[in-house]
């Protein structure tokens, strides 16, 4: 059974995420702060936590970066702000989804399955290390590296990018990337597909070349060999 931690300052959205989460089946653990939160997840283990962003004491962002000095565990934000700058913040702290309020019930529940089936799966078999130029990809380690410096990059980086390598040269919707890389289609939102490529044709500096925008469709992964 996994066990989520739910923390909301809201009585009402703790409520809600409790019944819903219960009714798939869930082990449901709850915390009205950041600092309860923390000290919970020193003395426990949860497979993932459903977190609001705005709380007192201690924020979202401020309480995600203090857990993962202690564990690494899959984090949804919840907030009522639905700005680019407050996802992309998010993202790059290593939160796996992001949540707008109001949300649908329904709809988190999918988010929740998607991230916990998506950190449960096992890699697939695949070459280990692949090199594109001066861009070195270790599937195995889960490492990048750019003419020989290990790039730092957020979980869904990571992903988003070994998905496209291992589909090189193949043209891929968006929709697509979301079914496969964040494990939802119809709940997910081609924005948090751009705004992941941002970042990733960030950390991959001259190697961005090779992630190709398809005008009103998708990315692809794009190299040929001389």
């Amino acid at each position: 059974m996994y066990k989520i931690l739910v923390v909301d300052d809201e009585v009402n959205i703790r409520r809600v995420v409790r019944e819903y989460a219960e009714f798939e089946g869930y082990e449901v653990a709850e915390a009205e702060n950041g600092m309860e939160a923390v000290e919970m997840v020193k003395n426990n283990d949860y497979d993932l936590i459903v977190m609001d962003v705005m709380m007192p004491k201690l924020d979202g962002f401020s309480t995600c970066k203090e857990i993962k000095k202690y564990k690494t565990i899959p984090v949804i934000m919840l907030s009522a702000r639905g700005e680019e700058y407050d996802k992309l913040f998010g993202f790059e702290l290593g939160i796996d989804d992001y949540v707008v309020k109001p949300f649908s019930p329904k709809e988190l529940m999918a988010r929740i399955k998607a991230v916990l089936k998506r950190n449960a799966a096992p890699e697939s078999s695949v070459p280990e290390k692949l090199k594109f130029e001066g861009l070195e990809i270790d599937l195995a380690g889960r490492e990048v590296y750019v003419d020989g410096q290990k790039a730092s990059m957020t979980p869904k980086e990571y992903d988003l990018l070994f998905y496209l390598v291992k589909n090189k040269n193949l043209a891929l919707t968006r929709d697509k990337l979301l079914e496969e890389v964040w494990g939802y289609d119809f709940f997910g939102d081609d924005r948090t597909v751009d705004t992941h490529i941002k970042m990733l044709r960030n950390s991959l500096g001259p190697y961005r070349k090779f992630i190709v925008t398809l005008r009103g469709m998708g990315y692809k992964f794009e190299y040929t060999q001389n």
